[in-house]
This record gives structure tokens, sequence and C-alpha cells, in this order.
């Protein structure tokens, strides 16, 4: 049955309803930050595949599936999102992709210690991968759906903050109970390291956590009707929907530019964001001084801040818009990162560090908001889609410009600089992008 496009906003705003959309979120840490960034990822490269033979290491490998996803998310992304939202299929197409997500990560538990799993683990990390960011889309589509457009802001910042803390937490109970310690066992728990066990496990419990957080939204939130804000998407085949695509991508030059041009402009500081997060714990053993026993330490209130600074900034997203929000971050950060170029020791690099990682939050919360309400209500999918897309074609700019000035100055430090380069490109795109109209 066909409703008209604007039905969907605001449409399940309750507090609990909004509580069961972002713990989606709580649970969906168990994949970025323990299965593809802290844990298994390094479990596969240092373990799995530290006696591959050939001249090709493990590393190559991983980053090669990794690039090879991406390149797949970039180019389903956008017609995903955009059939998901014509064929009134957000919340099923949501349950379909986190379940097949999940699997992917349960199916890690049977990559042993053996260069031989290593190719398993490689195609089930990539695949899970694929999954995840497409399962993203009608996540954040569904945006629309949980707040109105006095309140977007907030409930943005509240999704991010549940991520971020989820991911703490869940790394803590990981490190504590199956990981920490030296020998044959390890963690709390003593679990033995014979084939991988302890680490297998933590992808175990990963799945878990994962599939018991995002049952909530599936009973909350109420799939969203079809709608014929995009004439002829739901009923494209596969080349018919790329057709639709770049017909609306014409229709969206002509009629308002600003969602091409904070697409690029989103790219572009979006990736210094994760730039960031990459490359902080290298800095912070290699220029700074920092512990390798204290970089988890440091991890954890890196998260801490950034979640805090998401759910504090949703209010002003609100009030003085997203676009505020985001300039005042990066400009935040910019400074923070010029004055970091030119101190040393610890102390300071946690005062700046932590300085750096407080906007982190606010900037990515808003960004999706500032889309959010740029997108034509039932079009959501669509323009979460390009912006998944859009992510992917510059990812290569942070790390490329952190190598480059690290290279170009013979320093790690230097490396701060690339991507405070990253950071003010970013911004100044931003700024050449009018703002969401006001509510």
């Amino acid at each position: 049955m066909s409703a008209q496009a604007d039905a969907v906003v605001g449409v399940a705003t309750t507090r609990k309803q909004v509580f069961a959309w972002g713990i989606w979120d709580w649970g969906s840490a168990a994949f970025n930050a323990v299965i593809l960034t802290f844990v298994f990822s390094v479990y596969l490269t240092d373990a799995v595949g530290d006696d591959l033979p050939g001249s090709i290491s493990a590393t190559s490998w991983f980053s090669w599936a990794i690039g090879l996803s991406g390149v797949v998310i970039a180019v389903l992304a956008p017609i995903s999102g955009q059939r998901f939202d014509a064929r009134g299929k957000r919340k099923q197409s949501l349950a379909i992709l986190t379940g097949l997500t999940v699997a992917s990560m349960a199916g890690l538990f049977f990559v042993r210690d053996d260069y031989h799993y290593l190719w398993l683990g490689l195609v089930l990390l990539a695949a899970g991968s694929i999954l995840f960011e497409l399962a993203s889309i009608p996540y954040n589509s569904m945006l629309r759906q949980v707040s109105t457009p006095q309140n977007i802001g907030r409930v943005s910042g509240f999704g991010w903050s549940m991520g971020y803390f989820g991911g703490i937490v869940l790394l803590l109970v990981c490190y504590f109970g199956f990981i920490t310690g030296d020998g044959d066992t390890r963690g709390l728990l003593g679990l033995t390291t014979d084939g991988g066990l302890n680490i297998r496990l933590v992808a175990l419990l990963a799945a878990v956590w994962f599939a018991v957080s995002a049952i909530p939204v599936f009973f909350a939130v109420p799939e969203m009707p079809s709608t014929s804000a995009d004439p002829g998407a739901a009923k494209a085949g596969l080349v018919e929907s790329y057709k639709v695509l770049f017909r609306d991508l014409r229709e969206l030059w002509a009629a308002d530019r600003r969602s091409v041009y904070f697409l690029v402009a989103s790219a572009l500081f979006r990736d210094g964001l994760a730039g960031v997060f990459t490359f902080g714990a290298v800095l912070a053993v290699s220029v700074y001084g920092i512990g390798t026993a204290d970089v988890l330490l440091f991890g954890v209130a890196a998260n801490v801040v950034a979640g805090l600074g998401a759910v504090t900034a949703g209010r002003f997203d609100d009030r003085a818009g997203p676009k505020a929000v985001i300039a005042f971050s990066l400009a935040s950060m910019i400074v923070a990162g010029i004055v970091l170029l030119f101190v040393s020791g610890p102390v300071l690099f946690w005062i700046f560090g932590l300085i750096l990682c407080l906007f982190v939050g606010p900037a990515q919360s808003s960004s999706r908001t500032f889309l959010a309400r740029l997108a034509p209500p039932g079009r959501e999918g669509q323009f979460f889609g390009l912006y998944a897309t859009t992510g992917r074609a510059v990812s290569f700019l942070a790390p490329t410009m952190f190598g480059l000035f690290v290279w170009l100055f013979d320093a790690d430090r230097a490396g701060i600089g690339g991507l405070i380069l990253v950071l003010v490109v970013g911004l100044a795109a931003l700024m050449a992008v009018r703002a969401p109209d006001r509510v």
C-alpha cells in the first residue's frame, strides 16, 4: 500500500522507540571495534597468517580484502538504499543484513590459528564489512522515523554515543575476560590459546552481543510504508536502478546542489575524523611516550569523551543547526592538532589528544543529521547510500596524507600535519554549503 512520503517522519518518537533504535548502534560496535579494528583483525594478521608461505604477507592480503569490500560497498550502497525505501522494506532489509552480518561474525569462530584458515577469515571479514555497511543505510535512514525536526540532533547524538559506549564496554569485557595475561591460558576466564580458541570465542561473543542488541528495533519501530517519492525505483531491476539513480542525481543537481556539495564536503572531513582514531594509537607510542599498556586506557578515554561530546552536541544541533556544530568541531580539532605538533610528553598528549576526540563524536553525529534534513522524505535510504559511497571514494586521503607528511619531514609527528590538512580542506568545503533550512 502506498503512502505519502512525509508520513515516515516522526512516526516512532517515544523514548522506548528511540532507545530501541539507539541500542542497535550499541551492538554494532561488536563488529566495528572488536572484529574489524582491535581484536580479530589483529589475530588474523599476527597469529593466523604469521607463517603464511610466499612473498605476500597476511597484512597485505587483509588490506586488499578490506579494500575490495570497500569497492563493493561503493557500488551497491546507493541503489540498495534507493530500493529499500521505494519498496517499503527498510526494516526488513535491516533485519536481513544484520542477521547476515552476525552470521559472518559467528563464522569466525572456525578460523583456527593456522594459515590454512586465513582465507576463510578474510572472506568472512570482507563479507561482514559489506553487509555491515549496507545494514547501516536503512539504520541511518530510520533517523527520520524516530525523531522530529525539532529533536533530530539529540536523537542522532544519542545513537552515536551508544555506539561509542557499547564499544568500550565490550572491549573491556573481551580484554579482561578473554585476552589479558601470558602463557597458554588467558583472561579471567582462563581460556586456552590452543588454536586461538580465546580469540575465536571473542568473535562468538561479539556475534551474540550484536544479535541481542539488534532485536529491540525490529519490534519497536514500525516498517516504513512504500512511497512514491522516487518514481520507478520500486519496480526497477539492477541495471534500471542505476538509471533511476543517475536520473535522480541530475534532478538533484538542477534543483538543490547543496546535497551534492555536502556529500563531497562530508566525505573529506569524515576521512579526517577517521584518521584521528586510526593513527592516534601509533602516535601515542612513537611520539609522545605513552606506554603500550596505556594505549588501551587512552582508547577507552577517547571513546568516552567522543560519546559524551556526541550526546551533548545534539542539543546544540537542534538549536543552532548541524552546520554550526560541524564547523565548530572541525575548527576545534584543527587548533588542538596544531598544538600537538609542537608539544611533547604523555600528559600534554592526553590533554590535547582527548580534546581532539571530544569533537569527533559531534562532527559525526551532526553530519548524519545534516544529510537527514536535506533528504526528501521517503528517499533517505538513497541519500545515505550515496553518503556511504562518497565516504568510500576518498577513504584513501587521510592515510595517504599522513604517510606523505611523515615521509616529507622524516618524522612520525609530522603525520599530524597531514590529518590537519584534510580537516582544513573538509571545513573549507563545508563552509561553501548552505545550511539546511531551519524548522
